[in-house]
Protein backbone atom coordinates (compact mmCIF):
# COMPACT_ATOMS: atom_id res chain seq x y z
CA UNK A 1 0.00 0.00 0.00
CA UNK A 2 1.52 3.35 -1.04
CA UNK A 3 1.62 6.57 0.95
CA UNK A 4 -1.36 8.03 -0.93
CA UNK A 5 -3.47 5.04 0.06
CA UNK A 6 -2.37 5.34 3.68
CA UNK A 7 -3.23 9.04 3.71
CA UNK A 8 -6.62 8.37 2.15
CA UNK A 9 -7.30 5.60 4.66
CA UNK A 10 -6.53 7.98 7.52
CA UNK A 11 -8.90 10.73 6.37
CA UNK A 12 -11.69 8.43 5.17
CA UNK A 13 -13.70 8.06 8.43
CA UNK A 14 -14.83 11.72 8.52
CA UNK A 15 -16.33 11.90 4.98
CA UNK A 16 -17.81 8.44 5.50
CA UNK A 17 -19.66 9.60 8.61
CA UNK A 18 -20.79 12.84 6.99
CA UNK A 19 -22.04 11.13 3.84
CA UNK A 20 -23.85 8.48 5.84
CA UNK A 21 -25.51 11.02 8.14
CA UNK A 22 -26.61 13.15 5.18
CA UNK A 23 -28.05 10.13 3.39
CA UNK A 24 -29.89 9.00 6.54
CA UNK A 25 -31.46 12.42 7.06
CA UNK A 26 -32.55 12.62 3.42
CA UNK A 27 -34.01 9.11 3.57
CA UNK A 28 -36.03 9.96 6.69
CA UNK A 29 -37.37 13.12 5.04
CA UNK A 30 -38.24 11.29 1.82
CA UNK A 31 -40.02 8.48 3.68
CA UNK A 32 -42.04 11.01 5.67
CA UNK A 33 -43.08 12.83 2.47
CA UNK A 34 -44.25 9.60 0.84
CA UNK A 35 -46.16 8.70 3.99
CA UNK A 36 -47.69 12.14 4.58
CA UNK A 37 -48.42 13.11 0.97
CA UNK A 38 -49.73 10.01 -0.89
CA UNK A 39 -50.44 12.04 -4.02
CA UNK A 40 -46.72 12.74 -4.44
CA UNK A 41 -45.59 9.23 -5.46
CA UNK A 42 -48.88 8.52 -7.23
CA UNK A 43 -48.23 11.45 -9.58
CA UNK A 44 -45.16 9.71 -10.98
CA UNK A 45 -43.16 12.95 -10.77
CA UNK A 46 -40.59 11.68 -8.22
CA UNK A 47 -40.07 8.49 -10.26
CA UNK A 48 -39.58 10.54 -13.42
CA UNK A 49 -37.17 12.91 -11.69
CA UNK A 50 -35.03 10.14 -10.23
CA UNK A 51 -34.91 8.23 -13.52
CA UNK A 52 -33.97 11.32 -15.54
CA UNK A 53 -31.26 12.23 -13.05
CA UNK A 54 -29.84 8.70 -13.03
CA UNK A 55 -30.07 8.45 -16.81
CA UNK A 56 -28.21 11.72 -17.18
CA UNK A 57 -25.49 10.66 -14.75
CA UNK A 58 -25.01 7.38 -16.62
CA UNK A 59 -24.75 9.22 -19.93
CA UNK A 60 -22.27 11.74 -18.52
CA UNK A 61 -20.20 9.13 -16.69
CA UNK A 62 -20.09 6.96 -19.79
CA UNK A 63 -18.84 9.86 -21.91
CA UNK A 64 -16.22 10.91 -19.34
CA UNK A 65 -15.05 7.31 -18.96
CA UNK A 66 -14.68 6.94 -22.72
CA UNK A 67 -12.60 10.13 -22.71
CA UNK A 68 -10.02 8.31 -20.57
CA UNK A 69 -9.63 5.43 -23.02
CA UNK A 70 -7.26 5.14 -25.99
CA UNK A 71 -10.18 4.98 -28.41
CA UNK A 72 -10.42 7.42 -31.29
CA UNK A 73 -13.09 10.16 -31.11
CA UNK A 74 -15.20 8.24 -33.61
CA UNK A 75 -14.92 5.03 -31.62
CA UNK A 76 -15.87 6.85 -28.41
CA UNK A 77 -18.95 8.36 -30.01
CA UNK A 78 -19.98 5.03 -31.53
CA UNK A 79 -19.51 3.20 -28.22
CA UNK A 80 -21.49 5.85 -26.35
CA UNK A 81 -24.36 5.54 -28.81
CA UNK A 82 -24.29 1.73 -28.82
CA UNK A 83 -24.76 1.74 -25.05
CA UNK A 84 -27.02 4.76 -24.52
CA UNK A 85 -29.49 4.24 -27.37
CA UNK A 86 -30.64 0.76 -26.19
CA UNK A 87 -30.77 2.00 -22.59
CA UNK A 88 -32.91 4.98 -23.59
CA UNK A 89 -35.22 2.86 -25.76
CA UNK A 90 -35.56 0.32 -22.96
CA UNK A 91 -36.52 3.05 -20.47
CA UNK A 92 -39.00 4.54 -22.95
CA UNK A 93 -40.68 1.21 -23.69
CA UNK A 94 -40.92 0.33 -19.97
CA UNK A 95 -42.36 3.75 -19.12
CA UNK A 96 -44.89 3.63 -21.96
CA UNK A 97 -45.99 0.09 -21.09
CA UNK A 98 -46.39 1.06 -17.43
CA UNK A 99 -48.55 4.09 -18.23
CA UNK A 100 -50.75 2.02 -20.55
CA UNK A 101 -51.25 -0.68 -17.90
CA UNK A 102 -49.46 -3.42 -19.84
CA UNK A 103 -48.01 -4.89 -16.64
CA UNK A 104 -51.33 -5.18 -14.80
CA UNK A 105 -52.33 -8.64 -13.67
CA UNK A 106 -54.56 -10.18 -16.33
CA UNK A 107 -53.71 -7.56 -18.97
CA UNK A 108 -51.90 -10.21 -21.00
CA UNK A 109 -51.71 -13.97 -21.15
CA UNK A 110 -47.93 -13.63 -21.02
CA UNK A 111 -46.08 -12.91 -17.74
CA UNK A 112 -44.89 -9.49 -18.91
CA UNK A 113 -43.68 -8.19 -15.56
CA UNK A 114 -41.44 -11.21 -14.74
CA UNK A 115 -40.16 -10.99 -18.32
CA UNK A 116 -39.41 -7.28 -17.89
CA UNK A 117 -37.37 -8.11 -14.78
CA UNK A 118 -35.44 -11.12 -16.03
CA UNK A 119 -35.00 -10.76 -19.81
CA UNK A 120 -32.86 -7.58 -19.72
CA UNK A 121 -30.52 -9.26 -17.24
CA UNK A 122 -30.39 -12.54 -19.16
CA UNK A 123 -29.73 -10.78 -22.46
CA UNK A 124 -27.70 -7.82 -21.27
CA UNK A 125 -25.35 -9.36 -18.71
CA UNK A 126 -23.42 -11.61 -21.15
CA UNK A 127 -22.96 -8.72 -23.60
CA UNK A 128 -21.74 -6.29 -20.94
CA UNK A 129 -19.54 -8.81 -19.12
CA UNK A 130 -17.88 -10.31 -22.21
CA UNK A 131 -17.51 -7.22 -24.41
CA UNK A 132 -13.89 -6.19 -24.95
CA UNK A 133 -14.91 -2.57 -25.56
CA UNK A 134 -16.88 -2.46 -22.30
CA UNK A 135 -13.81 -3.90 -20.56
CA UNK A 136 -11.70 -1.04 -21.92
CA UNK A 137 -14.29 1.42 -20.67
CA UNK A 138 -14.35 -0.12 -17.20
CA UNK A 139 -10.55 -0.04 -16.99
CA UNK A 140 -10.59 3.69 -17.75
CA UNK A 141 -13.46 4.57 -15.39
CA UNK A 142 -12.99 5.23 -11.65
CA UNK A 143 -14.47 2.18 -9.88
CA UNK A 144 -16.16 4.42 -7.33
CA UNK A 145 -18.60 5.81 -9.92
CA UNK A 146 -20.66 2.68 -10.45
CA UNK A 147 -21.06 2.28 -6.70
CA UNK A 148 -21.86 5.87 -5.71
CA UNK A 149 -24.40 6.03 -8.55
CA UNK A 150 -26.69 3.61 -6.73
CA UNK A 151 -27.28 6.11 -3.98
CA UNK A 152 -30.71 6.33 -5.64
CA UNK A 153 -31.61 3.05 -3.94
CA UNK A 154 -32.57 5.04 -0.82
CA UNK A 155 -35.77 5.97 -2.68
CA UNK A 156 -36.80 2.36 -2.06
CA UNK A 157 -37.89 3.59 1.37
CA UNK A 158 -41.24 4.21 -0.36
CA UNK A 159 -42.08 0.54 0.29
CA UNK A 160 -41.69 1.18 4.02
CA UNK A 161 -43.94 4.25 3.76
CA UNK A 162 -46.57 2.20 1.91
CA UNK A 163 -46.43 -0.45 4.64
CA UNK A 164 -46.87 2.19 7.36
CA UNK A 165 -49.91 3.52 5.47
CA UNK A 166 -51.33 -0.01 5.31
CA UNK A 167 -51.35 -0.29 1.51
CA UNK A 168 -48.56 -2.87 1.12
CA UNK A 169 -48.02 -6.12 3.07
CA UNK A 170 -45.15 -6.06 5.51
CA UNK A 171 -43.90 -9.47 4.38
CA UNK A 172 -42.76 -7.80 1.16
CA UNK A 173 -42.32 -4.16 2.15
CA UNK A 174 -40.08 -4.66 5.19
CA UNK A 175 -37.32 -6.79 3.61
CA UNK A 176 -37.51 -5.08 0.20
CA UNK A 177 -37.60 -1.55 1.58
CA UNK A 178 -34.99 -2.13 4.26
CA UNK A 179 -32.64 -3.82 1.80
CA UNK A 180 -32.98 -0.97 -0.69
CA UNK A 181 -32.40 1.68 1.96
CA UNK A 182 -29.30 -0.05 3.35
CA UNK A 183 -27.88 -0.53 -0.14
CA UNK A 184 -28.41 3.13 -0.95
CA UNK A 185 -27.15 4.41 2.41
CA UNK A 186 -23.89 2.49 2.18
CA UNK A 187 -23.25 3.22 -1.51
CA UNK A 188 -21.25 6.38 -0.85
CA UNK A 189 -19.32 5.00 2.18
CA UNK A 190 -18.47 1.91 0.10
CA UNK A 191 -17.25 4.14 -2.73
CA UNK A 192 -15.17 6.21 -0.32
CA UNK A 193 -13.67 3.05 1.16
CA UNK A 194 -12.81 1.86 -2.33
CA UNK A 195 -11.20 5.22 -3.11
CA UNK A 196 -8.59 4.59 -0.40
CA UNK A 197 -6.95 2.07 -2.72
CA UNK A 198 -6.64 -0.58 -0.02
CA UNK A 199 -7.52 -4.26 -0.17
CA UNK A 200 -10.03 -3.65 2.62
CA UNK A 201 -11.72 -0.94 0.58
CA UNK A 202 -12.04 -3.24 -2.43
CA UNK A 203 -13.44 -5.99 -0.21
CA UNK A 204 -16.00 -3.57 1.20
CA UNK A 205 -17.05 -2.62 -2.35
CA UNK A 206 -17.43 -6.27 -3.37
CA UNK A 207 -19.49 -7.03 -0.26
CA UNK A 208 -21.68 -4.01 -0.96
CA UNK A 209 -22.38 -5.29 -4.47
CA UNK A 210 -23.23 -8.76 -3.19
CA UNK A 211 -25.57 -7.31 -0.57
CA UNK A 212 -27.32 -5.22 -3.22
CA UNK A 213 -27.82 -8.29 -5.42
CA UNK A 214 -29.09 -10.32 -2.46
CA UNK A 215 -31.60 -7.57 -1.73
CA UNK A 216 -32.97 -7.91 -5.25
CA UNK A 217 -33.08 -11.69 -5.02
CA UNK A 218 -35.24 -11.46 -1.90
CA UNK A 219 -37.47 -8.69 -3.28
CA UNK A 220 -37.99 -10.38 -6.66
CA UNK A 221 -38.72 -13.74 -5.06
CA UNK A 222 -41.22 -12.33 -2.58
CA UNK A 223 -42.79 -10.09 -5.22
CA UNK A 224 -43.44 -12.98 -7.60
CA UNK A 225 -44.75 -15.27 -4.87
CA UNK A 226 -47.12 -12.63 -3.48
CA UNK A 227 -48.37 -10.93 -6.67
CA UNK A 228 -51.60 -12.17 -8.32
CA UNK A 229 -50.86 -14.49 -11.20
CA UNK A 230 -49.64 -17.94 -12.14
CA UNK A 231 -46.56 -17.60 -9.90
CA UNK A 232 -48.44 -16.59 -6.74
CA UNK A 233 -47.70 -18.89 -3.79
CA UNK A 234 -48.45 -16.57 -0.86
CA UNK A 235 -51.83 -14.90 -0.31
CA UNK A 236 -51.67 -12.06 2.18
CA UNK A 237 -54.53 -11.58 4.65
CA UNK A 238 -53.83 -7.85 4.75
CA UNK A 239 -53.34 -5.38 1.90
CA UNK A 240 -52.70 -6.83 -1.55
CA UNK A 241 -49.59 -6.33 -3.60
CA UNK A 242 -50.00 -3.10 -5.58
CA UNK A 243 -46.88 -3.19 -7.74
CA UNK A 244 -48.35 -3.73 -11.19
CA UNK A 245 -49.63 -0.19 -11.80
CA UNK A 246 -47.91 3.05 -12.76
CA UNK A 247 -45.64 4.40 -11.32
CA UNK A 248 -44.77 1.65 -8.80
CA UNK A 249 -44.39 -0.97 -11.51
CA UNK A 250 -41.44 0.94 -12.98
CA UNK A 251 -39.32 -0.25 -10.08
CA UNK A 252 -39.50 -3.96 -10.93
CA UNK A 253 -39.91 -3.35 -14.68
CA UNK A 254 -36.88 -1.09 -15.14
CA UNK A 255 -35.06 0.01 -11.98
CA UNK A 256 -34.42 -3.52 -10.69
CA UNK A 257 -32.91 -5.04 -13.87
CA UNK A 258 -30.88 -1.91 -14.66
CA UNK A 259 -29.51 -1.88 -11.11
CA UNK A 260 -28.61 -5.57 -11.34
CA UNK A 261 -26.62 -4.82 -14.50
CA UNK A 262 -24.84 -1.95 -12.69
CA UNK A 263 -23.88 -4.38 -9.91
CA UNK A 264 -22.58 -6.86 -12.50
CA UNK A 265 -20.49 -4.17 -14.19
CA UNK A 266 -19.10 -2.99 -10.86
CA UNK A 267 -18.07 -6.52 -9.87
CA UNK A 268 -16.44 -7.06 -13.27
CA UNK A 269 -14.52 -3.82 -12.84
CA UNK A 270 -13.38 -4.69 -9.32
CA UNK A 271 -12.23 -8.19 -10.22
CA UNK A 272 -10.43 -6.95 -13.37
CA UNK A 273 -8.46 -4.44 -11.33
CA UNK A 274 -7.61 -6.97 -8.68
CA UNK A 275 -6.27 -9.32 -11.33
CA UNK A 276 -4.22 -6.53 -12.90
CA UNK A 277 -2.71 -5.59 -9.55
CA UNK A 278 -1.93 -9.22 -8.77
CA UNK A 279 -0.24 -9.60 -12.15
Amino acid sequence: MNSDAVSAAEIAPRPVRLSLMSAVLFTILWTWLIYAVPALPESGIPALGVRLMTHGLIALGLWLGLGNTDLTPGQRQATWLVLMVPLTLWATVAWTAAINGAFRAGASALPLLPAAILLPVILGAPVLLLSKRVGQLLDATPPTWLIALQLYRIFGSQWLAYWMRGVLPGLFALPAGTGDVLTGLFAVPAALALATGTAEGRKAAILWNLFGLADFAVAIGLGMMMSPGALQLIISNGPSMALDTFPNVLTPAFVVPSSILLHALSLRQLFRRRQEEAA
